[in-house]
């Protein structure tokens, strides 16, 4: 579960971003941010993610402050969230297969669990047959996916998509909408 209490988030330049956001996020559940641009979602998953630091309030993850986590903790957090980036952040000289399995290569687990996992989400993301193609090779929609097999290839119980959708087109961005769906079950 994550608990979002009076959550504020002011930059040095003066602007507010988020004021006293308060959100229960239950387990199994699957819920969207929308808002207009600048309406401080990206911030607020930062935040979630450990990029950002609040001006004030807290993230708990069951019961865990992200407040009181030090720096050497934050990878461990990060091992239990898998984020979709809203511009990819793909290895461009990297394969499919290498952009999937590069965290869990960085986890040392075997190249046999490896192989296993990244086969595994390549599958059910649609990219098997792309494993060996370039981020470049592939069109918008098909890097999103390999973001998200990315994201949840050492099975993490949080998954987190900024504007996942974002510079996709309508069909595209439907398909990846559906793909997130069934991730989710």
């Amino acid at each position: 579960m994550i608990q979002i209490k009076d959550l504020s988030k002011t930059y040095s330049n003066g602007m507010v971003s988020l004021d006293s956001i308060n959100l229960t996020v239950n387990k199994d559940e699957f819920i969207y941010l929308i808002g207009a641009s600048g309406a401080g979602k990206s911030t607020l998953l930062r935040m979630i993610f450990r990029v950002e630091k609040p001006t004030s309030g807290n993230v708990l993850i069951d019961n865990f402050s992200l407040k009181e986590l030090t720096n050497n903790q934050i990878p461990y957090l990060r091992r239990s969230i898998g984020f979709v980036f809203q511009d990819f952040k793909l290895l461009p000289r990297r394969t499919v297969y290498d952009n999937v399995a590069f965290a869990l290569r960085i986890l040392n687990y075997s190249r046999s669990r490896i192989r296993r996992q990244v086969t595994q989400v390549l599958e059910l993301v649609g990219l098997h047959q792309k494993q060996n193609y370039f981020p470049s090779q592939l069109s918008g929609g098909e890097q999103q996916r390999i973001c998200i097999a990315r994201a949840i290839v050492n099975n993490p119980p949080i998954l987190l998509a900024d504007e996942p959708t974002g510079s996709l087109d309508p069909e595209t961005s439907w398909e990846i909408m559906q793909l997130l769906s069934r991730i989710n079950m």
